[in-house]
Parts: C-alpha cells; structure tokens; sequence
C-alpha cells in the first residue's frame, strides 16, 4: 500500500462531519504532545476526544493519518509565516536589518511549539516529500533567486549550493536552540546568526 493511500481519509462534506474531524485532529495534537509519536494510538486520540474508536476510524484510517494532519497543519502555518518574512527581506539588499528580521522571525517561530517541534524532529520519519523537506526547498528557491539577482556580473558561484548550504546551517541552529535551550539569551543568537549570513555573503560577492 502506497503512503498516500495508507495517509487517505474520508473527506467531511458536512458540518457536524468537519466539526468531527476537528475534534479528532485537536485530540491527536494533544495526546502527540503528550506522548509522542510512539505514544499515541487510534484509541488514546479517541479516548481523548471523548469518541469511540470506530468514529475515529469513519475519518481516519490510522494514527499516522492523523499525526500527518497535525504536523501538516503546523508546518504550513510555519512555512506561511516564514516566506512570508523572508520573500520580503530579499527583495531588499542583503543588509544586517533584513537577514536580522528572519533570524528573529525564524526563532519566534520555532520557539511558539517546542514539544511539537521536538516530535517533528525527533520521532516522526523523515521522507523526501514531507512538509518540512518541501518548506526547505522553499527557502532554497527564494534564496537561490536572490543569490542569482545579486551576485550578477561576479564568476558565477554555485547558488543552489550556497542557498542550500546556508538554509540548512540556520536552520538547524535554530532548531537546536529551541529544543536544547542553552544558556544563551535569544537575541545573542539571533544577532550571531545575521553576522555570519551576512559575511559570507559580503565575502563570496566581492570581485
């Protein structure tokens, strides 16, 4: 059975069916926070939503198609937000102020669900085609074609490398951040972050 078929659900075309689906899916993020992917089975998000089992089952064929709900509803809020940010500083120059608004932005972000985040990170399996690995190659793009604007009339650098390369070092500090929470305040990161950004990006645009 393919993921997609294993993931599909029956769709709700009523309000008391929708209303449904929303309770089962605000169990599912509950009892995943709660306790974790391992943790959560058909039955305790049934539990949880004050439901029967077989309810849960009318809309969903299994705790993975729930948890791919949760997280997809989370991740899509998450990228919104963050292209949103980031579209807007690139089409500016690469100055310390705009680079600095993402940062902040970025770990605002990840910083507002932490236990969820942590779950995204740490239990759920990792595939080419989820919504984090797509919300990446977002970034990657927008970064791609601003690297391209700016870096004009300069020996042509590998930019999908570059973004790729940057996307994935700032995210993953920032992820790291929020999830070991080190003895550094948010802002020092944030801060540290736009000077490396920046300077390398001033370094590989000089002539």
């Amino acid at each position: 059975m393919s993921t997609n078929e294993r993931l599909r659900r029956r769709i709700p075309q009523q309000d008391r069916s929708r209303a449904m689906v929303e309770r089962i899916i605000a169990a599912g993020h509950t009892v995943l926070l709660e306790n974790g992917y391992e943790g959560a089975s058909t039955n305790r998000i049934a539990r949880t939503a004050g439901i029967s089992p077989g309810s849960v089952y009318q809309y969903f064929p299994d705790k993975d198609a729930i948890v791919a709900e949760v997280v997809d509803r989370w991740t899509d809020a998450l990228h919104a937000r963050i292209s949103c940010v980031f579209a807007e500083a690139l089409d500016g120059p690469a100055d310390q102020l705009s680079v600095r608004v993402v940062m902040g932005e970025l770990l605002d972000a990840l910083g507002e669900n932490p236990r969820l985040l942590r779950v995204l990170i740490e239990e759920l399996p990792r595939s080419p085609d989820s919504r984090l690995a797509a919300f990446e190659r977002r970034m990657d793009d927008l970064l791609t074609v601003w690297l391209r604007f700016h870096l004009r009339g300069h020996d042509a650098p590998p930019v999908g490398a570059i973004a790729w390369m940057l996307v994935r070092t700032v995210e993953n500090v920032a992820i790291s951040y929020v999830l070991d929470r080190p003895p550094v305040e948010r802002d020092i990161v944030a801060d540290e972050l736009t000077a490396m950004v920046t300077a390398y990006l001033r370094d590989i645009s000089l002539p």
